[in-house]
């Protein structure tokens, strides 16, 4: 490989047994602060085939070339529903954060193009939120979007939200107390002490969310992203987190008593004086998490 500091230089990839080829100014320019670019900034050691040069990374390769796309050309691809939801999983594990932003757009606005399920629309939950103690509990919102608002301590109990866009909202205190917020995108929100008690979040994206301290008791978060979030202290009692992915999430002091965590990934968390006691751990992905001080009293591992 050439030097770090040539653009052109060629890199060979491999993503998961796809071979792919591209530059150094490619895997850099574009998002600096990606994995990628990490990578490939010359100040860290990467592993080469010694055969073949190329640079194994173990990620399914499907939606790698759209990866590579975005990089190049900055356009977000039209694909269907399920191949959207697979690339904004992958550019969550790139930490492409344009990628991310861009595809919630786009998502958003395929929404609003849609016909509208909600009984209200922005405007009308903006005029709400302007008055103290706004409840709206039971209330039909799923589709729309209310990225970027401040809704702390809204009641949420028991509404529908699903396919709801909080990004980047302000849900500080907000209640959520078993509603159904499937496959909302929570990406980047403010979720200190909110209650998610017994809610549906099934498939929902909490990307770097900050849920310090949030109450998650009991709650549906199968096939959840809370990748690199935030959920120091949170009470994750009897929640179900199958095939939830927590890689790099920070649950340093969570409680997690009776949590369901078959094949969760939790590689890179930080795990530090979590409760854990009597949790089955089997099939839960680990690797190099952190488990200093963790109560792991009858935890099956």
């Amino acid at each position: 490989m050439k030097k770090v500091s040539d653009p052109s230089s060629l890199v060979r990839l491999n993503i998961g047994g796809k071979k792919f080829r591209t530059t150094l100014d490619t895997l850099t320019q574009r998002e600096p602060d990606s994995m990628l670019a990490a990578m490939f900034s010359g100040r860290h050691t990467i592993c080469q085939d010694p055969g073949e040069g190329s640079v194994f990374v173990d990620r399914d390769g499907k939606h790698f070339r759209h990866i590579l796309n975005w990089l190049r050309d900055g356009i977000v691809p039209t694909l269907s529903d399920s191949e959207i939801q697979e690339l904004l999983r992958e550019a969550e594990y790139y930490q492409l954060l344009g990628l991310i932003d861009g595809i919630i757009e786009l998502t958003s606005k395929k929404k609003e193009d849609e016909e509208p399920q909600s009984e209200l629309k922005r405007v009308d939950v903006i005029k709400c939120i302007q008055f103290e103690k706004v409840r709206l509990r039971g209330v039909n919102l799923s589709g729309l979007d209310l990225s970027k608002l401040d809704l702390s301590y809204v009641d949420f109990s028991y509404a529908s939200l699903k396919n709801v866009f909080f990004s980047r909202a302000n849900l500080q205190c907000a209640k959520f107390r078993d509603a159904d917020a499937e496959g909302s995108i929570f990406h980047n929100a403010t979720l200190r002490e909110c209650e998610f008690t017994g809610a549906n979040l099934r498939g929902a994206l909490l990307a770097a969310a900050n849920l310090q301290s949030a109450n998650l008791q009991d709650a549906c978060l199968v096939d959840c992203s809370f990748c690199g979030a935030d959920l120091r202290s949170a009470h994750l009692q009897g929640a179900d987190l199958t095939s939830a992915n927590l890689e790099g999430a920070n649950l340093e002091g969570a409680n997690l008593k009776g949590a369901k965590l078959s094949n969760a990934n939790l590689r890179g968390a930080n795990l530090q004086r979590a409760y854990l006691r009597y949790v089955n751990l089997q099939n839960t992905h680990l690797e190099g998490a952190r488990l200093d001080g963790a109560n792991l009293l009858g935890a099956i591992r």
